[in-house]
């Protein structure tokens, strides 16, 4: 039996981390840490989390603790995964995965130290559809690649205390959206970016609201947008386009939620939907996280996030703030 600790009593974590795991046997969430007690005891009685803590200290040293989820801002990433490293545990972080590039570095130091694993969640990473995407591409049916372009436009709220629109915390469209974009485009052409461009619009905090950025990965052009802003229209696409067709994969970052798939070329359009196989396709990305996790942990997988991958998303959106004006964080 694995046992999961959660770091901060987030929003993300019923659906990231705690759900997934009700529907196993073979890992539980254990504990879970805030720095309010009161705040932690009331998490863990709604998802029935046997022990609550209120220092984050306590849950990275608990003896019984196996596999550490960090839901906390980025600005507590690098911090509090090393520790828990050092301290032999397991660690699945949020994305982003550090504040900038050689947090990330460091993180990953301290993962080849360790006796444990270390993964950034990027769920979408994991599901079925998005699998079949890369495959689709990689294997040529579109031809050679030639350009990508990639959005994630969703509203956000700037209520008072959203860790989006505060810079300290590593708040920014960026991070938080465009980071998705970013991973899938390295994914797609297998190559790094070089940032010719990228162009910012600033909430009143001084986060990036909206990012727009220009890329050439090896000769491969590639287009990032994201925009949190509330008058945003909701678009999550990320189109390929060869020398023989377009791929196009509708609701990327959860296929789960009514995914499209579209393949055109000069002789054929093909469309995949959830439809095609409820049963693999609405299972949801976090799930499949799981599922890639525990591979990791008892030695069946090697980690597909993470790592010099997580280091190479890190330096690119690093590059990105910097073409903006912005500076890294």
């Amino acid at each position: 039996m694995i046992n999961i600790g959660i770091l901060g009593a987030a929003n993300i974590a019923p659906k990231a981390i705690i759900h997934p795991a009700q529907d196993r046997d073979d890992c539980q969430v254990l504990a879970v840490a805030s720095r309010d007690l009161e705040k932690s005891e009331a998490y863990a009685k709604e998802h029935s989390i046997s022990e609550a803590l209120d220092d984050y200290d306590a849950l990275i040293s608990h003896p019984k603790i196996d596999l550490i989820y960090n839901a906390l801002p980025p600005n507590r990433h690098a911090d509090l995964t090393i520790a828990a490293l050092k301290a032999g545990k397991s660690v699945l972080c949020e994305k982003p995965f550090a504040m900038n590039v050689t947090e990330a570095k460091a993180m990953v130091a301290a993962a080849e130290k360790s006796d444990g694993h270390l993964i950034e969640a990027f769920h979408y990473r994991f599901h079925p559809a998005v699998i079949e995407f890369l495959t689709l591409i990689h294997h040529g049916e579109i031809g050679d690649v030639r350009s990508m372009n990639g959005k994630f436009n969703v509203t956000i709220a700037n209520k008072p205390g959203e860790l989006r629109y505060i810079k300290e915390l590593g708040g920014g469209a960026l991070m938080d959206l465009g980071c998705y974009t970013l991973h899938l485009s390295r994914l797609v052409s297998m190559k790094e970016p070089e940032v010719t461009s990228a162009t910012a619009i600033l909430s009143e905090s001084g986060v990036d609201a909206a990012m727009k950025a220009e890329m050439n990965f090896d000769g491969v052009k590639g287009t990032l947008a994201c925009d949190m802003r509330g008058e945003t229209d909701r678009e999550i696409v990320f189109t390929v386009t060869g020398s023989k067709g377009t791929a196009t994969l509708d609701q990327y970052v959860h296929p789960y939620r009514q995914f499209t798939l579209t393949v055109e070329t000069e002789s054929s359009v093909r469309t995949f939907t959830e439809k095609d196989d409820e049963k693999r396709y609405t299972r949801s990305t976090y799930a499949y996280q799981l599922d890639h996790v525990l591979k990791v942990m008892s030695g069946k997988a090697s980690a597909l996030t993470g790592g010099a991958d997580a280091v190479q998303t890190m330096r690119a959106i690093d590059a990105i703030y910097d073409a903006a004006g912005m500076g890294p964080r």
